[in-house]
């Protein structure tokens, strides 16, 4: 996440109070320096890190997506085909007015850097401005970009399908639920999957607002339609309320839509795998010392709903009390560990980014589903009950990568959230844990 984002940051205030975390490189860039950022003459050639840092900063230090692909198990599916084609992935933003690389650079200019340098097809993006008229369709902030680059280097024959959404939209919890709300009612109109990097704290909103949003996602699973959300990036305290920190008061929770019994929500792990090939090596529960203290860039988002019950898909399930348990999935969130992106500056030259925090494993579950809708032949919608059969199966360890070390807690200084750790199993950290695609997929689509 990295807030209002649940998962994500998806404007520059939540940036900036992000400054030195998941992507923000971008932010040192704008002064001139980028100590999380390599910067090339030319998409195709990466030039050396512009400083040390503890983030992965260059292509020698994030993973490429063919190393992503390989280490979740995608690439022996996308040898065979399966490529997301005819799989339509919904993605919310907000909308930009000024042209400002890196920090608002040109989406066009983005993805033909991307696919360049990682020899990807030429995404096919669409832009909606209908709940933000006026808007310019191809100005990007970083959590688009990340969204748009992290579904096409998953599921690279997928649609994109980007709902713009005014400025002002995350500027109160009200309107936080009617944005949420207006990209699933749209996105079920000719999309197959939504991904959602954002949200609140439960407290944030009344039960109105909470009706309201899960009435739309019931809409959703009617039409077959996944949604997927990120679970936060503050461990067991929910995301703020508004796209302002100044006055978060971190509250121990869980965050809404990922709590919400319908979504799929996606955690965070810190993955390490070959540099080399992508070969999977190990994995831990994304959190401290891979956060940075204070910010609400720290964690994985997890624990027990305050709003919704344990859904019957969850019964039985160690570790699930009488409530909603988050996550549901985990993957990759570290910014140490993240994929590259490519964000264009303009004359020719493109920086690498790092990504990171779950508003970077939700659109990757996103893709993952568009892939499990395609070998499938037809949309899995609401797969969370699958998901959980699969996990109380003998099956689950081939399906699943099991995260069992790590936490979640996090510090808000003077103050500790002690947060869950991860354990073999479901866990309130991880969920499930990250997937192994070749055997997951199959096993979805039946």
């Amino acid at each position: 996440m990295i807030r209002f984002c649940s998962g994500a940051a998806w404007h520059r205030r939540l940036w900036a109070a992000a400054a030195g975390l998941a992507l923000a490189g971008m932010i040192a860039a704008a002064g001139g320096s980028s100590p999380a950022a390599a910067t090339t003459g030319r998409a195709g050639s990466a030039g050396k890190p512009a400083g040390g840092t503890a983030d992965c900063d260059s292509l020698t230090t994030c993973y490429t997506p063919q190393q992503i692909r390989v280490a979740y198990g995608i690439q022996p599916l996308a040898d065979h085909g399966i490529d997301g084609r005819g799989q339509t992935v919904v993605l919310p933003a907000l909308a930009e007015h000024k042209l400002s690389p890196p920090l608002v650079s040109n989406i066009r200019q983005d993805l033909a850097r991307f696919d360049a340098l990682f020899r990807l097809p030429p995404a096919r993006l669409q832009v909606s401005t209908r709940l933000a008229p006026g808007a310019s369709r191809w100005l990007s902030y970083g959590e688009e970009t990340l969204d748009v680059e992290m579904v096409h280097a998953i599921a690279p024959a997928a649609a994109i399908r980007v709902i713009l959404l005014k400025a002002s939209a995350l500027a109160t919890a009200g309107g936080m639920i009617t944005a949420l709300t207006d990209t699933v009612r749209m996105g079920i109109t000719g999309g197959d999957v939504i991904s959602i990097s954002a949200g609140g704290g439960e407290h944030c909103f009344t039960g109105a607002q909470v009706a309201r949003l899960h009435a739309a996602l019931r809409a959703a699973a009617g039409r077959h339609v996944t949604v997927v959300a990120s679970s936060g990036d503050t461990g067991p305290a929910g995301a703020p309320c508004t796209v302002s920190t100044q006055a978060f008061t971190p509250v121990k929770e869980v965050s809404l839509p990922a709590s919400d019994p319908l979504v799929l929500a996606a955690g965070g792990t810190s993955l390490t795998a070959s540099h080399t090939t992508g070969a999977y090596m190990s994995e831990t529960a994304w959190g401290l010392p891979y956060g940075t203290p204070g910010s609400t860039f720290q964690a994985s988002g997890g624990g027990s709903s305050h709003r919704f019950p344990r859904p019957g898909y969850q019964g039985g399930v160690p570790g699930i009390g009488a409530a909603r348990g988050v996550p549901d999935v985990s993957a990759d969130a570290s910014g140490h560990t993240g994929m590259a992106l490519a964000i264009s500056e303009g004359r020719g030259r493109t920086s690498i980014r790092n990504s990171g925090g779950t508003s970077a494993t939700a659109p990757f579950w996103a893709a993952l589903i568009a892939l499990a809708n395609q070998y499938a032949g037809h949309d899995l919608g609401f797969i969370n009950p699958a998901l959980y059969r699969i996990g109380r199966s003998p099956r689950y360890h081939m399906a699943f990568h099991d995260i069992t070390t790590g936490n979640n807690t996090v510090k808000f200084p003077p103050k500790t959230f002690p947060g869950y750790r991860a354990r073999p199993g479901w866990d309130p950290v991880t969920g499930w844990g990250s997937p192994n695609a070749r055997m997951l997929i199959p096993l979805l689509a039946r």
